[in-house]
């Protein structure tokens, strides 16, 4: 054994390589971003040392969790182990194929790991992937620290080849985003040889699809007989205790750990409360049985939403009283904390240096652009042309006094913060591609001067689909893409195709050659960019703006890799 400090996302990014994966897929989204970034590293380095034995993984970013999730099918079709990657929300986008996946019988273990992000650090939702594990009728593991997703992920390839299911490891972001020692083995497993599936049972025609449906519902006891004799899924119990028993999963476990030398002491001579650890799903029925049978009430400490709660009552409806998030036991929304689950077992607030120090408040320190940001130049153009527009229109008698002729719809990136002061330049983000769309609703809806302010990455994602929509309905509406060369949100990955390749792309989607404009976005060109989106915004058709300037944080990390590569070539010269 060999004894790493790894982050959670890179602990079972390692596993993934030790489980003998062969294909790596996903697009980047906090908090998974790590495991791929991990994966395409290990992948680089390897294939270009001249000296190794070992066949790498290969690990490539993609245009969304659609086509990844659909590359690692290719993968696991082809008999090999696959993993794709993703944040919750991402798996909205690969739900088509995510859903469809578990009627196909997989060959090659498949793994779809989702991290969730409650408190939504860097999301719109606090969605739970559970519920799309239920829905879809596959198993999912649910580690509670980074040895367990090291360790999870050479299990889930196991239980994916047995039952031939696609299965998730769900990820949530105080596990990704932290590091610890993990035990890692020096020995790899060796990759699937090549071996595709059967066709019949791959090819979802209705007669066949309503077979494979059948096969799913029949795994269902096999997967329950699982769960059921998993040994992650932990029950202890005191039968001397009859008031209440602890149900938890993932870090729902740390956190009770975490009170219960104090709990202990105020439980007293009855002892600690029976209690039950579920690891993943399906949930491990009998289990949960047996521990409603030992207590009144049922405590449910789980971090997400209240699903295992939620279940419960269809699992022992009416035999106990179940406390958790629905009551208020708990918060129902942001993340569980040591404290939350304290206040919630009765026990006093710990004290801390803060207690005894008397701080002034702190000031709010809201996120915002980067200082030089190029999205901050374009910004205050797309307000300059706003502006422009509803004064026109306003002298032109079309506007009453605090009515506007404009919508200003953004996106999901780095460049939403364009919603903050000062700048205060969108109106709406809702998902990846929406500003497109909802442009070109907007525009329908009556406003004369619609804009769909989208970056060069989450276009590719899914901008193109709304731009060819609006193309083939000649709706009036302005796209402007912010190009900055990377996808920034995330921590400088690279965008799918270059940037130089934008205009070919727009253009061959159909969108008036005269009317795609590349712009300089630089403080110098302000007044002349407003202008430009001024005449584009009153073309009476589809027009596209590319406001382009590479990304601060993108250009020094270039200059820092080709530093150093010329640092390599001028030893290897002098060599």
């Amino acid at each position: 054994m060999k004894e790493m400090v790894l982050l959670g996302d890179e602990a079972l990014a390692l596993g993934l390589i030790h489980a003998g994966v062969s294909g790596c897929f996903g697009y980047p989204g906090t908090p998974s971003t790590e495991i791929l970034e991990y994966l395409i590293d290990n992948y680089e380095k390897k294939s270009q040392a001249a000296d190794t034995q070992e066949e790498a993984p290969l690990a490539q970013w993609c245009s969304n969790e659609k086509t990844a999730y659909e590359a690692a099918l290719g993968v696991s079709f082809s008999g090999k182990r696959a993993v794709v990657t993703m944040k919750h929300v991402g798996l909205n986008v690969a739900a088509d194929p995510f859903m469809n996946s578990a009627l196909c019988k997989i060959k090659g273990g498949l793994i779809c790991i989702v991290a969730d992000d409650p408190s939504m650090h860097s999301s719109q939702g606090e969605q739970d992937t559970r519920f799309y594990a239920d829905f879809a009728m596959i198993p999912l593991f649910e580690p509670t620290n980074q040895q367990e997703a090291y360790e999870m992920a050479a299990e889930a390839f196991e239980i994916s080849e047995r039952f031939n299911v696609p299965v998730i490891i769900r990820m949530v972001t105080r596990l990704a985003h932290s590091r610890a020692v993990v035990k890692t083995n020096e020995k790899n497993t060796s990759q699937n040889k090549l071996k595709k599936g059967a066709a019949q049972n791959w090819m979802l025609l209705p007669a066949l699809a309503r077979k494979n449906y059948v096969s799913l519902i029949e795994k269902q006891e096999g997967l329950l007989e699982w769960a059921n004799g998993n040994s992650r899924n932990t029950l202890s119990l005191n039968p001397g205790r009859k008031d209440m028993a602890v149900i938890t999963s993932g870090l729902g476990r740390n956190y009770y750990e975490e009170n219960l030398k104090d709990f202990a002491e105020k439980s007293g001579e009855k002892g600690l409360p029976s209690s039950l650890h579920i690891s993943g799903m399906p949930l491990p029925v009998k289990l949960i049985q047996e521990i409603a049978g030992s207590a009144e009430t049922i405590v449910v400490i789980e971090e997400g939403m209240p699903f295992i709660e939620k279940q419960l009552r269809g699992i022992i409806p009416g035999k106990n009283k179940i406390r958790g998030k629905y009551d208020g036991f708990l918060p129902r929304t942001g993340e569980l904390s040591p404290d939350s689950v304290r206040a919630a077992l009765g026990l006093s607030p710990r004290k801390t240096a803060a207690d005894e120090i008397q701080m002034p408040p702190l000031p709010g320190r809201p996120p915002q652009l980067c200082k030089g940001c190029p999205h901050h130049d374009s910004y205050t153009a797309i307000n300059k042309a706003v502006a422009i527009l509803n004064e026109k229109d306003r002298k032109n008698g079309l506007l009453s006094d605090g009515e506007v002729s404009t919508v200003v719809a953004s996106d999901i990136g780095c460049y939403s913060l364009g919603a903050s002061a000062p700048l205060k330049s969108i109106e709406s983000i809702v998902c990846m591609g929406a500003s497109v769309g909802m442009a070109r609703g907007a525009s329908i809806a009556g406003y004369r001067y619609t804009f769909g302010v989208i970056g060069d990455s989450t276009f590719m994602h899914s901008g193109l689909t709304g731009l060819v929509d609006a193309v083939a309905s000649k709706t009036p509406v302005t796209i402007v893409i912010l190009d900055n060369s990377i996808v920034g949100m995330t921590g400088c990955q690279p965008t799918i195709i270059p940037s130089s390749k934008f205009e070919q792309v727009v253009k061959g989607l159909g969108v008036e050659p005269e009317h795609v404009r590349t712009l300089l976005s630089n403080p110098g060109n302000i007044d002349a960019n407003a202008g430009v989106l001024v005449e584009e915004a009153e073309y009476r058709g589809v027009s596209v703006v590319i406001l382009a300037r590479e990304c601060l944080e993108a250009f020094r990390l270039r200059k820092k890799k080709e530093a150093i590569m010329n640092n390599k070539k001028a030893e290897e010269k002098t060599e």
